[in-house]
């Protein structure tokens, strides 16, 4: 299982402290399960992983295999929590440069939708100009003007290029099970499709179709990653004591912070795979816990390369931050560094030794730093970074989110903020009605 050590905070909070809010976050935890707090009609995602059946993952996987056959790229449509988590998932997860089309042995994954880019949308259509490509377009109401734009702009050009009758083949729809204006044009056109449960909000979405398909199509094992979040859903369940509970213990460290005035978390990694995990966390807790004037702000941080702008701040800025960072105790790969006999650049000193030890060094020297600077530390270790394990650290991160949320004392479910740039957008468009 990964690990959670909260050690490094107690320069700042104690563990009485801590201890203090376990019938909070007990508390918290059982409204989450007993659906009895706030956004209750929010908690599909809850028993999630381990109510998937083997034929549902099939399906997922069958349909992947079909897109995978049949496309060179595949453009997944979505905004938000219908892209960010499967954009965390296979960045984390697959060779950083796998890039030449005749190695893969699965589609480019590309994005669209998850913002409004004339440039972006131009360069995307003229690399996907005679090209095999397809489309998972991923909207619950079909509406939603980013990924509406960009579905309308690909789907014509995929039927002009290819005829109606193969662009229908490499379309996929995930949208409501009944309603709304994707449904209906997928259910017209026939497209496969797959259900947004009604009750799983988009950041809570990515064990539902909307992560598993393109997680699935990019070659990634989603068998694995929903076992591990089905053994972080067990061991975070309501019956799980607050001591051996580690989304729970998470949720009451981050509130006894914020108490104590701390309004900022960021969310560090020493691997550049995890910047999308970063990424999506950002909305997790952001969209859950923004509310009614509250909320920590979540920021994150790529570390070392941070370290050579953000460090000064994180170090000696207003002591107004908390860290959190995700480790990865093994690498998949061994590189050891060499000697040379000028040593012109004076890393002599490291000949022999991995470069993974270097960077341990570099997460360790980092970690004494901040923390001598004021700044309380939270470690996440993740055993290696495998679909497995990060599917634990996703479900982990929802449940604390949850459990963080009610304790907050905001609904973690909704976003009501959100509609305020709509609606003023909207006007200065002159869209009907506004």
């Amino acid at each position: 299982m990964i690990q959670l050590d909260i050690t490094n905070i107690y320069r700042t909070i104690s563990h009485e402290q801590i201890n203090a809010l376990e019938a909070e976050a007990c508390k918290s935890n059982n409204m989450l399960h007993d659906g009895t707090g706030a956004g209750n009609n929010f908690l599909g995602w809850l028993n999630l992983p381990s109510s998937l059946s083997p034929g549902q993952l099939k399906d997922i996987e069958d349909t992947a295999e079909k897109l995978r056959s049949q496309c060179e790229m595949v453009v997944i449509i979505g905004i938000g929590g219908s892209y960010l988590g499967t954009k965390a998932a296979v960045e984390a997860l697959s060779n950083s440069f796998d890039l030449l089309q005749n190695e893969r042995k699965h589609p480019i994954i590309l994005y669209a939708g998850h913002h409004i880019g004339e440039d972006y949308l131009f360069e995307l259509s003229n690399l996907l100009k005679g090209r095999k490509f397809g489309i998972i377009n991923i909207s619950k109401s079909g509406t939603t003007t980013e990924p509406a734009l960009a579905f309308r702009l690909l789907k014509n050009q995929l039927e002009e290029e290819v005829g109606k009758e193969i662009a229908r083949q490499r379309i996929v729809a995930i949208t409501d099970k009944a309603r709304g204006a994707l449904r209906k044009l997928a259910d017209n056109e026939g497209y496969k499709t797959y259900i947004i449960p009604d009750n799983v909000g988009g950041r809570f979405s990515i064990f539902t179709p909307v992560g598993l398909l393109p997680i699935a199509v990019a070659g990634i094992d989603i068998q694995e990653l929903v076992k591990g979040a089905s053994a972080m859903e067990k061991a975070s369940a309501q019956n799980i004591p607050f001591a051996e509970n580690i989304a729970a213990q998470y949720a009451a460290t981050r509130n006894a912070l914020y108490a104590n005035g701390k309004k900022i978390e960021i969310l560090a990694n020493f691997n550049h795979k995890l910047h999308f995990v970063g990424e999506w966390w950002k909305q997790l807790y952001g969209e859950s816990e923004g509310k009614e004037n509250k909320g920590i702000f979540p920021a994150s941080v790529d570390l070392t390369t941070d370290l050579h702008s953000m460090g000064q701040w994180i170090q000696e800025g207003e002591r107004t931050i908390f860290e959190t960072v995700v480790s990865i105790d093994e690498p998949d790969h061994i590189i050891y560094i060499p000697f040379e006999d000028a040593d012109l650049d004076g890393l002599n000193y490291l000949a022999g030794k991995r470069v993974d030890e270097v960077n341990k060094m570099a997460e360790l020297g980092t970690q004494m730093a901040h923390v001598d600077g004021g700044v309380p530390n939270i470690k996440i270790r993740l055993p290696k970074l495998d679909a497995y394990y990060i599917g634990q650290l996703f479900y982990f991160f929802e449940k604390a989110c949850g459990i963080s949320g009610y304790m907050l004392g905001v609904n973690p479910f909704n976003q009501p903020g959100v509609e305020a740039y709509k609606k003023e957008m909207f006007k200065l468009l002159k869209k009907p009605g506004y």
